[in-house]
């Protein structure tokens, strides 16, 4: 049987760039290597496409197109060829390309359009799924029309007048201020008072031009993963259990006591059934595909609401999409499996569409 050669694409120009090599490297230390071909390819901070042999070098430091590295892009329509843009010979083909890139420029519907115009399968949401993932603006309105439960927000460019006694009698104290296009808790901060709200604008427009100004839920911080295309299905649901204030940047992946991962959730078997329930609605209404985690906040008087979706979510041993399917029976190397041939089957039905009149 030939193996199939995958394209591990990580890195990338977005704030979340460490996490994604920690992902890849876990992707790619999981790879059934009797069936995969893995090709890593490494996207530096400046937006560089870089592909090495030497796997260790590139997923242990810091990508840099100085590094002893090859420049190489992908050819349009050419069914996952990739050009050399250091020789004149081009490099491996590849079969399918699994994107673990978070955050902007990489989870937000970029790569996802170029990986369509080079032909090729790819893991995950593709370009609508995503860039809706990745626009919490968009995607809350998507949630709010489809009588998914969400909590209160306003939207503000970085044009607009913002006036504090405004938004503290629509939304409350304290409150949350976020990129609308942004992952992994980057430029978030929580709110109690004025020079907090004025501190906080500023530093969420640093990552964005358009910010959310949410309400603050006070419950249980729950997570869903979804696996799947037309069909989706539902992990057992976890729990973090945070050590901070909210589940910042440095709760995530600074403090190794940040958060307590509990899975599965001690809640009743009905609560469990519609969180799942909710997971595959949230999925399908946001034109995802392949996999996402769905987050929520479980009130005290047990009502869910859906806080986001993350289209292409943490991949290290310990992330929670990961660990949700173990507990639900599916390891990780049969999740890659999975997810490969998802990306694989979806491609095959896009191939038979008619492109022309």
């Amino acid at each position: 049987m030939k193996k199939i050669t995958i394209g591990v694409l990580f890195g990338g120009k977005s704030a979340e760039h460490e996490i994604s090599l920690l992902s890849a490297k876990n992707i790619v230390d999981a790879l059934d290597k009797t069936k995969y071909t893995p090709v890593l390819i490494g996207i530096d901070k400046n937006g560089a496409w870089l592909v090495n042999e030497r796997s260790s070098f590139l997923l242990n430091s810091e990508i840099t197109s100085n590094s002893n590295t090859e420049n190489i892009a992908l050819i349009p329509q050419c069914c996952g060829e990739l050009a050399n843009l250091s020789k004149t010979n081009h490099a491996p083909k590849l079969d399918v390309v699994f994107p673990i890139l978070h955050g902007t420029f990489g989870e937000d519907g970029t790569i996802q359009g170029l990986l369509k115009l080079a032909n090729i399968p790819f893991v995950g949401a593709s370009v609508l799924g995503s860039a809706i993932g990745m626009d919490k603006d968009v995607m809350k309105r998507l949630l709010r029309d489809a009588k998914i439960p969400i909590g209160k927000f306003l939207v503000f460019k970085s044009f607009e007048e913002i006036n504090y006694s405004d938004i503290i009698k629509k939304l409350g104290l304290p409150l949350f201020i976020k990129p609308a296009n942004a992952g992994s808790s980057v430029g978030i901060s929580k709110v109690k008072n004025e020079t907090e709200f004025k501190e906080a604008v500023k530093n969420a427009f640093l990552y964005d031009n358009k910010i959310l100004i949410e309400e603050f839920i006070e419950g249980r911080e729950i997570e869903c993963s979804v696996l799947g295309n037309e069909n989706p299905k539902a992990s057992i649901p976890g729990e973090l259990i945070i050590k901070h204030e909210f589940y910042s940047y440095e709760a995530k992946y600074l403090d190794k006591e940040g958060a307590i991962a509990q899975i599965p959730p001690d809640l009743s078997p009905a609560i469990i059934k519609k969180i799942q329930k909710l997971a595959i609605k949230t999925f399908k209404v946001l034109s995802c595909e392949g996999l996402a985690r769905v987050d929520f906040f479980l009130h005290k008087n047990g009502k869910i609401f859906v806080n986001e979706i993350n289209t292409m979510p943490g991949f290290t041993a310990i992330s929670m999409y990961p660990k949700m399917w173990a507990a639900s029976g599916i390891s990780y190397t049969e999740l890659i499996d999975t997810l490969i041939e998802l990306a694989i089957e979806r491609h095959k039905k896009d191939q038979c569409l008619k492109t022309t009149s």
